[in-house]
């Protein structure tokens, strides 16, 4: 049986200007590249960006969770 195991949480914002499913996507793939072992991605919020009436790019606030390894 494996040992239990902890998780560490961290929040990050994704930024699209196509939509919010790209800026939550544009968000994990940032975070792989410096967090190892990425489990669970979790949408906390989600905004627009507005400028003269339109709107001009999406965000996403995004919850990672990753395994914690104290020895690293």
């Amino acid at each position: 049986m494996a040992a239990d195991s902890i998780y560490r949480i961290t929040e990050i914002v994704g930024t699209s200007k196509k939509s919010w499913e790209d800026a939550a996507a544009n968000a994990v793939k940032a975070a792989s590249k410096t967090l190892r072992d990425l489990r669970v991605a979790e949408i906390v919020k989600l905004d627009m960006v507005v400028k003269d009436g339109k709107v001009s790019s999406y965000r996403a606030r995004v919850a990672l969770s990753f395994k914690y390894d104290p020895k690293k």
